[in-house]
């Protein structure tokens, strides 16, 4: 049969594993079938809950008619997701517990108070001390803890809104406790809120009067101290030297314009009559009237001497009259020129000296004003505690007023308003019976499937080559066929079933049981109790440098070995070597296994009595876990996995799988003891790991051990030990100090 040398080169065969959901159905099913009926009935004999749902809207309920003067609907509170969190926390307080149940009188009700009706089992249970005594706590304790129990308070996601959910078997006594939890919860906001208005109205009574008081004081002082310091009050909300102050300076800017404009005028006319100029252009002189109609009168004579110089000379008495005239009114229009020079003069002289008394005026009045200005800053101090502590009283006033008339009304809005009202519940929510019953049918199902599979591949039935090994990479190594019951094996020459054949599909000739090496088997040979016994019981000298099975089994103690190896060339006799090492390491304490790989179960009849146990075959062919093919020893504390009862040719087909086994094997004994037969060392080969002591049994020293033993050392293991049960009990018989069969 053909097996891998390494365990690392396989892999997970899927359909080896999943066939293994197809053998096992049955008990899949048995096991679903029975988990889905305990759930079933479960359900529907469990006592069912109803559970009610009451909603309340979170937010300002206050009317723009009936809200405080000076707010709006900016000032209203927003609750964010912490100040909604806040509330569904007193929602859920023992105030407004402890209000419903006294309202409800669910201390009354068994459902609430466990101590009202207590079952055998609770008493029981409470005697033993698995459950607390539920007198030890308050009656009211008790009630708020069930109430707490089947209340869910939580806040509707995105929204202001809270859900108070309550379950119950009844499902009238559901909806009313919700219902009365959403009641008591606004009822307690507006009590706060009517707790709140007659604690203002308290606070505010004394504070008016007193700030009444103290306004008139204010007042009082700012009128004293105002007629104190002559601090009188003008126009423009200014005192008055401050205000004359202004309207002096004001005076004073316009007499200055007077004056200036005065002596330029009289400047210019003066100026106009000193060079002889034209008096036409300058303004005083065209507004007097004498002058404009002594300028009239001189047009008029010019025009006269015009026309009469026509037809008169320059010495006619008429024309020297009309120039003698001409002359006259210039004269008369130079002094009317120096007349208005004159008026000019006294105008800015009058209007200098008004300047000069509006100054000192000025002067007098900047003192008044700066006095007046540092007592104005101590009046403005005065107006302004005086005006703080008004406004003040005016604003408690306001609320006073406002909180006063709520509180006589009762009126008291919440923020809070339910706006779903729960109904009571037609249907349980729990048990659910549908989908009980089918989690628990799913969960069984999945369950047993993983268990299945997990089993199978831990088995490691379900491990096949790696898809890069090659066939000629493979070592050989032949199988026993496995029979229904012991029979003796007959040389007729013919060879053992080849692996190839047997991956073809071939069945096998039939032939003798072969040992793993493909040898000649050898007919087993029973120990009989009479003179079989007494002669393998007389000691013979060792040859070859053989030891004892003693000395085997402390060399094996000693160096720490994890495989112990055993070859018999001689054939089934040679296999009680194997035995009586594997009992001497057990007897020492340690846990060691004995694997039977012999082609008539040699190795593991005499410890068995019987070879109709499963064993290795069964465990290749998938028919049977470790657990099963695992047997202990009737004569020793030592485990044996016997040669099995499978079909050869399926179990070769997976023999792929041995180095595994053994490497399982190995990780959960301390030692493996494994009986070869007559195999070689190619045989062998791929059952050698780290550790590994291998051993060739033998009972005489003759030509047939010398050449097995020269052929081992000689394929690399020169540390081969020989060991003879000769001077030992057969296996089969029980040794006293040891179990036996009985």
């Amino acid at each position: 049969m053909s097996v891998q040398s390494a365990a690392a080169d396989v892999d997970v065969d899927l359909r080896q594993l999943f066939a293994s959901l197809a053998r096992n159905w049955l008990r899949i099913v048995f096991v679903t079938l029975l988990v889905t009926g305990l759930a079933f009935a479960f359900a529907w004999l469990a006592t069912p809950y109803y559970k009610a749902t009451a909603k309340l809207e979170i937010g300002s309920r206050e009317s723009e008619y009936t809200r405080p003067p000076g707010t709006n609907d900016d000032d209203k509170p927003i609750f964010d997701e912490q100040g909604v969190a806040t509330q569904v926390q007193i929602i859920s307080s023992p105030d407004i517990l402890k209000q419903v149940a006294t309202k409800l009188s669910l201390d009354k009700l068994p459902e609430f108070d466990e101590t009202l009706k207590m079952s055998a089992l609770g008493r029981v249970l409470v005697l033993v001390g698995l459950k607390s005594d539920p007198f030890d706590i308050p009656p009211e304790e008790r009630v708020l803890n069930a109430m707490h129990d089947k209340l869910n308070v939580y806040a509707v996601e995105k929204t202001r809104a809270i859900a108070i959910e309550f379950s119950s078997k009844d499902p009238k006594l559901a909806a009313a406790i919700a219902n009365g939890i959403a009641d008591a919860y606004i009822a307690s906001k507006g009590d706060a809120k009517l707790e709140s208005n007659a604690a203002a109205t308290d606070f505010l009574a004394p504070e008016i009067a007193d700030l009444q008081n103290r306004v008139k004081d204010a007042e009082a002082k700012v009128a004293a101290f105002r007629a104190q310091s002559d601090l009188l009050m003008g126009g423009n909300n200014s005192v008055l030297p401050t205000q004359q102050l202004s309207e002096l300076s004001s005076e004073l800017s316009r007499v200055r314009a007077g004056r200036a404009a005065a002596e330029a005028s009289a400047e210019s006319v003066r100026r106009a009559l000193q060079n002889g100029g034209s008096l036409d252009s300058v303004p005083e002189v065209l507004s007097s009237e004498l002058i404009q109609r002594l300028r009239e009168r001189q047009v008029e004579l010019r025009a006269n001497i015009a026309d009469l110089s026509t037809t008169l000379l320059d010495n006619h008495p008429r024309i020297r009259a009309l120039k003698s005239q001409l002359a006259d009114l210039d004269g008369q229009i130079r002094n009317e020129a120096q007349k208005i020079i004159r008026g000019l003069s006294a105008r800015a002289e009058t209007a200098k000296a008004r300047e000069d008394q509006l100054v000192s005026d000025v002067n007098t009045l900047k003192a008044a004003s700066a006095r007046a200005g540092e007592q104005q800053v101590e009046l403005d101090a005065l107006q302004r505690d005086a005006n703080v502590q008004r406004q003040q009283l005016e604003s408690y006033m306001a609320s006073y007023n406002a909180v006063a008339s709520r509180k006589d009304r009762k009126y008291s809005p919440v923020a809070a308003s339910l706006i779903g009202k729960a109904q009571v519940p037609s249907q349980p929510y729990f048990p659910k019976i549908g989908p009980i019953t089918g989690a628990a049918a799913a969960a069984s199902l999945l369950a047993m499937s993983i268990a299945t599979l997990l089993g199978e591949l831990f088995s490691g039935r379900a491990m096949r080559p790696a898809p890069g090994a090659r066939i000629e990479d493979i070592e050989q190594v032949a199988m026993p066929a496995a029979r229904s019951e012991p029979a003796e094996a007959e040389d007729d020459g013919r060879p053992f079933a080849p692996y190839e054949e047997v991956v073809a599909g071939e069945p096998p000739a039939e032939a003798p049981a072969a040992s793993m090496a493909g040898g000649k088997a050898r007919e087993p040979v029973e120990a009989a109790p009479g003179a079989a016994a007494a002669e393998q019981a007389e000691p013979r000298p060792s040859r070859l440098g053989e030891i004892d099975v003693d000395k085997a089994a402390e060399k094996l103690i000693a160096s720490g070995a994890a495989r112990a190896i055993f070859v018999s060339p001689e054939g089934d006799e040679a296999a009680a070597s194997a035995v009586l090492v594997a009992r001497e390491v057990s007897d020492a304490g340690l846990r060691v296994l004995l694997l039977d790989l012999t082609a008539s179960g040699a190795a593991s009849r005499p410890m068995l009595d019987s070879s109709l146990f499963p064993g290795i075959t069964n465990l290749l062919a998938s028919e049977a876990q470790f657990s099963d093919v695992i047997h202990p020893d009737l004569y020793s504390d030592a485990h044996v996995i016997p040669v099995g009862t499978a079909d050869p040719v399926r179990a070769m087909r997976a023999a792929d799988r041995l180095p595994i086994i053994m490497q399982s094997l190995t990780t959960a004994y301390d030692l493996v003891v494994v009986e070869c037969g007559p195999a070689d060392a190619q045989g062998i080969g791929r059952l050698v790991g780290d550790g590994t002591e291998v051993f060739l049994s033998m009972l005489e020293a003759d030509e047939q051990v010398t050449q097995a033993a020269v052929k081992l050392i000689e394929s690399g293991y020169p540390d081969l030990t020989l060991v003879t049960p000769v001077g030992h009990e057969p296996p089969g018989t029980p040794v006293p100090g040891r179990r036996s069969a009985a």
